[in-house]
């Protein structure tokens, strides 16, 4: 997987990395936008256009928020590999990790 995205995410979704990426490859749950580990061509357009820094090279997650790894990962586990976030939309779901944090981004 080589972006993610993280706890600034978390009730923001502002989307403008939705807008940047090539490939259609970040997918919008309930409460937080989510990078398809297998979908995502690693170019790094999403993370400069993020207004609140939330998009990490895997490698580089800040330890305090290693949880968004998983989170990332698991957010696909019953959605799969649909090809493109466009077609799917907004899914009602997110990983138990992401639904148990209190509310945040106010």
């Amino acid at each position: 997987m080589p972006y993610i995205i993280a706890e600034p995410c978390v009730d923001v979704k502002d989307k403008a990395c939705i807008e940047e990426c090539p490939v259609d490859c970040i997918y919008e749950g309930g409460r937080m936008l989510y990078i398809h580990p297998d979908e995502c061509v690693d170019c790094g357009a999403c993370e400069p256009v993020c207004p609140v820094e939330a998009i990490f090279y895997e490698d580089d997650t800040p330890d305090q928020w290693g949880g968004y790894v998983n989170a990332n990962v698991d957010f696909f586990d019953e959605l799969g590999s649909p090809g493109g976030a466009t077609k799917v939309g907004k899914v009602d779901y997110d990983p138990p990790f992401i639904k148990e944090l209190p509310p945040m981004g106010e």
